[in-house]
Parts: structure tokens; C-alpha cells; sequence
């Protein structure tokens, strides 16, 4: 494994496990809280509406096309470039009088008005039951998810790790719906697969760091449990920075440079990355810890022979 760093002495992290763990708590109450008192700004993919996208002869000022949107009373349009800078993609959301034709009319006509050229290439009209629809099926693939990881981290290690990492990655999970609440930007369907990538990709961390526990309990014999924790969170930190910080570079260069299209989704997993490194390390091993593993959990009784006396 390529080393960033080589560490002489173990950082004691488990000693201040109840410190990150408080704080993680306390960053967690602020999340449900979000959630609970302003609730998720759902796009047009769960609340319903009109999508348009029309095509300009020359690159588009997204400004001022979203301005000439927001004159016909629409405040919570969605505008953004779709595929060149020429293609524009408008999301209304549904107006309680107008049907999807009448709106899309309606747009149209101003944008016309504006620039006499412009040309409607597609629109679609999500109805409130099909975005409902897609809300619940977005949030059964979550719960799957995270039963579906919970089951594998509990055949590969142990309960003790499984819940431990189940918990963990509903806090990052928690976290980036709460950003997203608490600054009311707006959730949709690339979001939920950003919220989805981070589950699995949280759960990669945790899982490099617990098999470096599982390993420890079995070569480390004399040593202290919190002591193998962090020798396994230390060893395993190269590897860490190296991967973390190359996704990172990735995903912001979809937020600085992917247009709006991919604005939120890279927002989503930057947050994700950042408390996924986090709460992989300071929350799932404290955890861990407070559930009691031991060595015993890891070692396999003999069975007794046959016919042997019992």
C-alpha cells in the first residue's frame, strides 16, 4: 500500500472519542432539526411541474433568461445549460390554474418576446402523483440500502461493527439531507444518488478500518483495545488522505466547473466526503469501542470431539 506518511507513535484517537462523539451528536440534533422545522425544497422530479428546453443561436445568458422566467411570477424556476451553452433547461413548478400546456405556452411567449429565435426542443409535465411516486421510491432505495450494508458489514465482522457503521453512515446521511434543509437548496433526483453514492462509499472507509481492527485483535494479544483502534485508524490514514483527497479534487471540479446541472449533486458529495472521513473514523471506531468488541468475538470455540466427556 502507498504510503503518504509513516507515523513513528499511534494518534490516540480513542481518547478523545467521547469528545468527536459529542460533537457528532450535537451536529446530528441540528440536522433532525432542519429537517423537521424547514423540511427538504423538493425539485420538480417529487413536487411535480414543467420542463422545458429550448434552444438559443447563440450561447445563452442564463441570468437574464431565469429574470424573464421570474417576471411571469414563477419565483422557484430552475434554470441551468443542458448539454452546450446554446441548450437551455427550465424547471416550473405546477402553477394551481394552468394546465403544463398553458404554462409551457406562457414561457414560451415571453421568451420569445426576448429573443425572437429561440426554440422549444422538448418539454415534459411531471403530474404531483408521479413525483410522489418517485419521493417513496427514492426513499425505500435508501432504507434498502442501508439494510442491505448493515447485512453485509454483520456477515463480514460482527453485529458490534455492523451497527456501529449503520449508524455512522446515517449521521453523514442525516448531515447532508440537514445542510440541505437547513439552507433550503434544492433537493432532487441527482441529489438522492449523490445521498445513495455516499452511503456506499462511507461505508468502504469503515470497512478498511475495521478489517485493521479485526487483524489487530488477532496479532495485537496483549494490547489494549482502545490501543488497537488506533493503531488500525493510524495505519490505515495514508490511505485515507490518498483516496479522499483525490475524490475530492473530482467532485470539485464538477461543483466549480459542472454547471448548474451538477451543482447540488456536487455539493451533496462534498459534504458526504467530508463527514464521511469523519464519522468513518470518529464515530463508527468510538462506537465500536462503547459496544464492548473484544478479541473473544473473533476467536472461534473448539468444538468438542465425539464421544468426548462434556
Amino acid at each position: 500500500m502507498i504510503e503518504f506518511f509513516k507515523l513513528k507513535k499511534d494518534i490516540p484517537f480513542m481518547r478523545y472519542g467521547r469528545v468527536t462523539t459529542a460533537i457528532s451528536l450535537i451536529t446530528f440534533i441540528i440536522a433532525v432539526w432542519a429537517l423537521a422545522a424547514k423540511g427538504l425544497n423538493l425539485g420538480v422530479d417529487f413536487t411535480g411541474g414543467t420542463v422545458l428546453e429550448v434552444n438559443y443561436p447563440q450561447p445563452a445568458q442564463i441570468d437574464h433568461v431565469r429574470a424573464t422566467v421570474e417576471r411571469l411570477g414563477y419565483s422557484e424556476v430552475a434554470v441551468q445549460n443542458f448539454g452546450s451553452a446554446r441548450d437551455v433547461l427550465i424547471r416550473l413548478p405546477a402553477k394551481s390554474g394552468m394546465s403544463g400546456s398553458q404554462l409551457s405556452e406562457q414561457v414560451m411567449g415571453a421568451l420569445k418576446a426576448d429573443t425572437a429565435q429561440v426554440e422549444l426542443k422538448r418539454v415534459e409535465f411531471i403530474g404531483p402523483q408521479v413525483g410522489k411516486e418517485l419521493y417513496d421510491n427514492g426513499a425505500l432505495a435508501l432504507l434498502v440500502v442501508s439494510l442491505g450494508i448493515m447485512t453485509y458489514l454483520a456477515l463480514r465482522f460482527q453485529w458490534k461493527f455492523a451497527l456501529a457503521a449503520i449508524i455512522a453512515n446515517m449521521h453523514d446521511v442525516v448531515i447532508i439531507l440537514g445542510c440541505f434543509a437547513m439552507f433550503q437548496w434544492e433537493f432532487n433526483l441527482t441529489v438522492l444518488a449523490g445521498v445513495l453514492a455516499i452511503l456506499g462509499y462511507s461505508v468502504n472507509e469503515s470497512v478498511v478500518v475495521f478489517d485493521r481492527i479485526r487483524e489487530n485483535l488477532r496479532k495485537m494479544r496483549k494490547t489494549p483495545i482502545p490501543a488497537i483502534i488506533d493503531n488500525a485508524i493510524t495505519t490505515t490514514m495514508s490511505r485515507t488522505v490518498i483516496t479522499h483527497a483525490m475524490t475530492q479534487m473530482m467532485v470539485l471540479s464538477m461543483l466549480f466547473f459542472g454547471g448548474e446541472a451538477l451543482h447540488y449533486f456536487a455539493v451533496a458529495l462534498t459534504i458526504g466526503i467530508l463527514f464521511g472521513i469523519y464519522s468513518s473514523v470518529l464515530v463508527a471506531s468510538p462506537i465500536v469501542l462503547f459496544l464492548g468488541v473484544s478479541r473473544e468475538d473473533f476467536i472461534k470455540q473448539p468444538k468438542p470431539e465425539a464421544g468426548a466427556m462434556v
